[in-house]
């Protein structure tokens, strides 16, 4: 066997234990893990690109850490904080340091490590005898990779900004100075990758193949990093610091963006939105693959390194104390207000009272949220503690309540979305059950707003209602900065829970939503068996403005110093 690399024997024993023992080198001895043989076949190659797959995360904040792999980044975001014991996983409390970001801490090494697989393949792959024997297959792998980096770049700009562009693998013999690129090169680079790697995908996937790349995929990651790099955040004239690590200078960045989008409105036809009668069939949506799902993380042994550990879905690490689930992020009720009336109105409206904050609210409030009165899995949710407990026993969700009240929410509510009611809370699993990653909802408030920055109010409204009648709300009117601020209702309530927040809130630049007192509710039943609540402040989120972006890990800065540190790290 020539060329047996150590890099390839520990880059294929970790594929070993990804894919499981039967099938991963078939085509020799299980102990011949030279890179001659992992890419002499399709089928072998075809592992290593199914490793890389991991790259896009899914329900996990931090895939390596034992609480980060049951939440994500919700609770960190204004939709939501963390709940067990109100510890602080984020250190939003503690503050950020280079050394130290809590469960955010391994993004910049996660991403960068799939980006060095990546090139690792894509250095050896045309060359290689399964590239010799089944070009057609093999190019569609390395197009599958190109976007697979691609998207790596996208998410590690959004967290740092501009970072070093590494288009290959380094070489014994290579220069280590790795400097960081500016964000627009970067911006330009995952552009370029997407534009070519479009041709090279396929449109469509078989269902046998759901979670795979597609080329609407590429181009739903291509208008949102350009909407992204529009955003005020980018804006010399508003970023938290005019350098081009975080600057964004193009003078067509609206139009870019607004073509991103539009070329997948072009494909799907411009359709509405999968019609939904109420909010049993909207929750529905995301537990199944459809139509209105351009790219999904399925929860499948084949795609998910954790196989099928129910430990890590939202069942059991969403559902209240009282089912026995872990209740992990306690959604804020300053984000509840976020969702409309039934009628259209906002919160802020006349229609909304005050002291019945669950009635007559929008469609969405009761697919997505759990609150106390909702029903879920039989019975009705109880936060509430009992003036009396002799006469009316305490709520089975509250402090005093079943399972272990350490879970018990901190703000009144819980996480409804991406539940599934019809498997146990602990141990259910649903097939292909989605995390989505991008969805045509979102390109469609992607193109409303840039078309909103583009002074086109009248095809802004359009596909912003296409969001709002799904919702069965009635068609949004507003112009001028009320359109605009629709356009963030729409994208706050649409995409819960889906890793938006976090991004949206920061590129908006709007500190109301990053730093502030975290609102919850307080229910108690009186002696009487009448139910009541308090509006409290659970915690108050500070923010400092470094906070735009987590800082470059201090390790990786002391081993290589032309790494240039964010601001205020």
């Amino acid at each position: 066997m020539k060329n047996i690399k150590l890099l390839y024997f520990y880059a294929a024993t970790a594929l070993f234990f990804v894919t499981g023992c039967s099938d991963v080198l078939d085509t020799e001895a299980s102990n011949a893990f030279g890179e001659d043989v992992v890419y002499s076949d399709a089928k072998q190659v075809e592992k290593l690109l199914f490793n890389v797959y991991n790259s896009t995360e899914s329900w996990a904040v931090n895939r390596n850490d034992w609480w980060g792999i049951r939440f994500n980044i919700e609770n960190a975001s204004f939709e939501s904080k963390f709940n067990f014991k109100d510890l602080d996983l984020f250190r939003e409390q503690a503050g950020w340091t280079s050394a130290n970001v809590g469960v955010l801490g391994n993004k910049w090494n996660n991403y960068f490590h799939y980006i060095r697989l990546s090139n690792e393949f894509l250095d050896r792959i045309d060359k290689s005898e399964a590239m010799q024997k089944d070009p057609t297959k093999v190019n569609v792998y390395k197009a599958e990779m190109r976007f697979l980096r691609a998207n790596c770049y996208s998410k590690l700009i959004k967290f740092f900004g501009g970072v070093p562009i590494m288009e290959h693998a380094l070489g014994l013999n290579d220069d280590f100075k790795i400097k960081r690129n500016s964000y627009e090169e970067c911006v330009n680079f995952i552009v370029k990758e997407l534009d070519d790697v479009v041709p090279l995908l396929p449109s469509t996937r078989p269902d046998s193949e759901f979670g795979r790349v597609t080329s609407v995929a590429a181009l739903a990651v291509k208008s949102r990093t350009l909407l992204y790099a529009a955003s005020k955040l980018h804006d010399p004239a508003f970023a938290p610091k005019n350098d081009p690590l975080y600057i964004y200078t193009k003078a067509t960045k609206w139009q870019d963006a607004a073509d991103a989008a539009k070329a997948i409105v072009d494909i799907v036809g411009s359709r509405d939105l999968i019609a939904v009668a109420n909010a049993s069939e909207y929750q529905k949506l995301y537990l199944s693959p459809n139509a209105d799902i351009i790219f999904a993380r399925p929860y499948s042994s084949q795609y998910y390194e954790f196989g099928t550990d129910a430990n890590s879905l939202w069942d059991l690490t969403q559902a209240p104390s009282g089912y026995g689930g872990w209740a992990l992020s306690s959604p804020t009720h300053n984000f509840a207000l976020q969702f409309n009336m039934a009628d259209g109105t906002t919160t802020n409206g006349g229609t909304f009272d005050p002291n019945k904050p669950n009635d007559n609210r929008e469609m969405r409030y009761y697919a997505d949220l759990l609150f106390n009165g909702a029903q879920y899995r039989g019975r009705d949710v109880q936060y509430f503690l009992s003036d009396d407990p002799n006469s009316y026993p305490h709520g089975l969700d509250s402090p005093k309540g079943l399972g272990n009240t350490d879970h018990s929410s901190k703000t009144g509510y819980n996480i409804r979305k991406f539940q599934d009611e019809s498997v146990a809370v602990a141990g259910g699993i649903s097939p292909k059950r989605p995390f989505v990653l991008y969805g045509l909802a979102e390109v469609y408030l992607n193109y409303a707003e840039a078309l909103y920055h583009l002074n086109d109010e009248v095809n802004a409204r359009l596909y912003l209602n296409k969001i709002s009648k799904r919702a069965l709300q009635p068609d949004i009117t507003a112009t001028g900065t009320a359109l605009l601020e629709a356009i963030k209702r729409e994208r706050r309530v649409e995409l819960c829970f889906e890793g938006h927040s976090f991004f949206d809130e920061r590129r908006w630049m709007d500190e109301s939503h990053l730093g502030f007192p975290i609102k919850g509710l307080t229910w108690k039943k009186d002696s009487s068996g009448n139910l009541s609540f308090t509006e409290v402040t659970v915690i108050t989120r500070p923010w400092d403005v470094k906070q735009y972006y987590l800082p470059i890990p201090l390790l990786e800065v002391q081993k290589e110093p032309a790494l240039i540190p964010n601001f205020g790290y």
